[in-house]
């Protein structure tokens, strides 16, 4: 990681589905306040060469990184040294990737259309459209440090508790209400 660099992460399949358009509008955005921010793309998909060319267009493909498909030790490596990451996605039933990142100890902003922003608090949210809120909630991570510092700190916290037996029990529980 470079000196003063600061790293906002997408990780997930490159498709529609998943908001890859916004994270590049969001970006031209922060970029445009933030000339340090980088910006790194892991993952593959249908969508992955319109998001290369909308980089290129925007003319921040100097600020960009495509990683391609990472997993294990990379992708560990890669959520370690990222200052945010961001779920931009349109539809999401849930969404592992903000536990991954809050596991990794670092901050997430996820789309409102997700699932998992009902089961996490320590996390910033962005309807994924509204890219103007999103670029503004980046920069906030960005530049103040008590922020990050929180998030990341009661996020990781946050994640322990979140697993699949006790989403289990409260559907048992509702279930057997009903």
């Amino acid at each position: 990681k470079e000196q003063g660099k600061k790293i906002v992460l997408f990780v997930g399949r490159i498709t529609l589905q998943k908001g890859p358009d916004y994270f590049v509008r969001v970006a031209r955005k922060v970029v445009d306040h933030d000339p340090d921010a980088l910006f790194i793309v892991v993952g593959s998909g249908d969508m992955e060469w319109k998001m290369i060319q909308e980089v290129a267009y925007q003319g921040i493909a100097d600020k960009f990184m495509f990683a391609g498909f990472l997993r294990g030790k990379d992708l560990d490596a890669v959520y370690q040294v990222a200052d945010l990451y961001i779920m931009p996605s349109v539809s999401e039933p849930f969404g592992i990737t903000p536990l991954e990142s809050l596991m990794h100890g670092t901050p997430a902003l996820i789309s409102k259309q997700s699932g998992v922003s009902e089961v996490v608090s320590h996390v910033l949210r962005a309807d994924f459209w509204d890219v103007d809120d999103m670029a503004d909630k980046v920069l906030s991570v960005l530049q103040n440090d008590v922020l990050k510092f929180t998030l990341r700190r009661q996020g990781k916290e946050e994640v322990k508790n979140v697993n699949w037996k006790k989403a289990a029990s409260k559907c048992i529980l509702l279930y057997s209400k009903l």
